[in-house]
């Protein structure tokens, strides 16, 4: 039944983790291979580990410790196999914590004993650490001294749960729990187990700014303990399952690489078109394969992308010859930034020179220009966060860079400037101000901006903003439209500079910033298109969500039929 549910199970979200998690369950609960009859039971088992433990005891070579409180059947979460038996875990095994020697004496690092830290549970089979300590370490720091074939388990933070078989004698810190099982315990079975046990360590350790679970929680875990020879027989069963997971989740990477490539050579023919007639053509080829193309969230999102190429590119909406052309615009977009330029409103700024060639992604087509941003707008830096912009008498809410996303805004949080009232009329928004993102630790999110909508006010930003704002406000929904555009963040990560990982714009960079104008009219029909076409890739997004949420119930209905069964 498993293997029959797996090829649906690997196709939900997260399917072959959540398949994985399945085959541990059924096999710590005795479901995944059949018992044998002829097995030696495990509570035969149990009396031979517990006669070593006491002999082990008796020899001085494992100390004797508290002992384990009896099992009350309201800790044994499901119906055993006939032939297993219920044990805490450290009545399975001699389990110790290690240490961390100081690192103040020099004597105690560079020895031969290698020494794991919990992120270095990585793999099953573990054999080399980053670090190693001394003879004299392990004498003066209670270090326990760990064997080849010992079951280690994290304790500590994000690492809880991971596990690892040593493949040489070593120790750990005290993040660490190692254990030498008694005979009887498969210590790959244990790693098995253990592993299984994973979401119960992690829930016990839940709670507080660094999670952990003690060695105490650990060794007192009840666990279902298997007849030797099934023990066998499940890690086998799991360990070919687990290949097959592997080839499952292999598979789902390479197709995921392959649709993408598909994805990006189809939309890649649109994007190629030089004319409408063109692209209306190859629109034709693509759509007829659209079932296949915008079944995965990323291949709607890389088709939102093309549409606005297309969109500032002229190739989305038809051209008009009776539009005002952009020129004429341009021409009283000019006449006005001299007007407020006499009236003292704003500065006169340096000329800026011509755009060359090598400046322009693409052409343009007829009646549409190319004009820089300091032509078109008013560009001004943000307020800068200091110990005097607190909030005590006269303070105002001013946005972030969290508050700016890429053609939308968060107000969910906003904080507050101290400000006097005419910084207040410097840096006050107004309905339509564009706001740039000017500085971020990723390449992607440089520039990214949008249109403030006058939602609070007043309200001012802060200096990793930058604030544009137009003569002609009803060139601003375009002007956004490109600068969010593949093309435009492109342009946008060309002219950021790194210093220490973090990319920055200046105010004037985003001056000399150069930016297609198409018609004014044409620019409305081009909003209005875009519009509607990112309406319908919502949708489109809403209706597959919609079918992995199915996708990911039944898988996990399934999950649930396989391990109650």
């Amino acid at each position: 039944m498993l293997l029959l549910n797996m090829e649906l199970l690997a196709t939900a979200p997260g399917g072959v983790a959540k398949l994985r998690e399945l085959i541990l369950t059924l096999a710590v609960q005795g479901k995944l291979v059949p018992q044998d009859p002829a097995d030696e039971p495990a509570s035969r088992l149990l009396q031979k580990i517990r006669a070593e433990k006491d002999r082990l005891i008796e020899e001085k070579k494992i100390r004797r410790s508290k002992p384990l409180d009896p099992i009350d059947e309201s800790e044994c979460g499901f119906e055993l196999p006939s032939s297993w038996a219920w044990e805490r875990l450290g009545n399975l095994g001699d389990w110790g914590a290690g240490a961390t020697p100081s690192r103040s004496n020099s004597n105690y690092y560079g020895g031969n004993i290698p020494w794991f830290k919990s992120g270095e549970l990585t793999s099953d089979f573990i054999a080399e650490s980053e670090e190693t300590v001394t003879d004299a370490a392990l004498r003066d720091c209670s270090l326990r001294l760990n064997q080849v074939g010992d079951v280690l388990i994290a304790m500590y933070g994000a690492t809880i749960g991971k596990t690892a078989i040593l493949s040489v004698v070593a120790t750990t810190n005290q993040a660490v729990c190692a254990c030498t099982p008694f005979e009887g315990l498969s210590n790959t079975y244990l790693l098995l187990l253990l592993k299984a046990l994973k979401p119960y360590f992690i829930g016990l350790g839940a709670g507080g700014a660094q999670p952990n679970i003690s060695r105490e929680k650990v060794v007192a875990t009840v666990v279902g303990l298997p007849p030797l020879a099934e023990q066998s027989r499940v890690v086998t069963r799991v360990e070919a399952l687990m290949r097959l997971c592997d080839a499952l989740e292999a598979k789902s990477q390479l197709e995921a690489a392959q649709h993408a490539q598909l994805v990006s050579t189809l939309l890649g023919t649109l994007t190629a078109s030089t004319t409408p007639e063109e692209l209306a053509e190859n629109w034709q080829r693509v759509a007829q394969h659209f079932d296949l193309l915008l079944d995965r969230p990323e291949a709607i999102d890389a088709l939102e992308q093309t549409l606005l190429q297309l969109a500032v590119r002229g190739l989305l909406v038809p051209q008009d010859p009776t539009d005002e052309p952009a020129s004429a615009l341009l021409q009283k977009i000019r006449a006005e930034k001299d007007r407020l330029i006499a009236t003292g409103q704003i500065k006169q700024g340096k000329p800026l020179p011509p755009i060359t060639d090598e400046e322009k992604p693409f052409e343009l087509p007829v009646g549409w220009e190319w004009v820089r941003i300091n032509d078109l707008a008013e560009v001004q830096g943000g307020i800068q966060k200091t110990q005097l912009r607190t909030p005590v008498k006269q303070h105002f809410p001013y946005l972030r860079v969290a508050n700016v996303q890429r053609d939308a805004l968060r107000l969910e949080e906003i904080e507050r400037f101290e400000l006097t009232m005419e910084e207040l009329e410097r840096w006050r928004l107004i309905a339509g101000d564009l706001l740039i993102v000017e500085g971020n630790g990723s390449a992607e999110e440089i520039g990214r901006c949008a249109v403030w909508t006058g939602a609070i006010d007043p309200c001012v930003y802060q200096n990793h903003l930058i604030r544009v704002r137009c003569f002609q406000q009803d060139c601003m929904a375009f002007i956004k439209l490109f600068l969010n555009a593949p093309s435009g963040a492109e342009e946008m990560k060309r002219l950021a500079i790194t210093t220490s990982g973090l990319y920055n714009l200046s105010v004037g960079k985003i001056r000399n910033y150069a930016v297609p104008m198409a018609p004014l009219a044409e620019q409305a029909r081009i909003v209005t298109r875009v519009t509607a076409l990112r309406r319908l890739c919502a949708d489109l997004r809403q209706r597959l969500t919609e079918r992995q949420s199915v996708q990911a119930r039944l898988a996990e209905a399934l999950v649930q039929q396989q391990a109650c069964a």
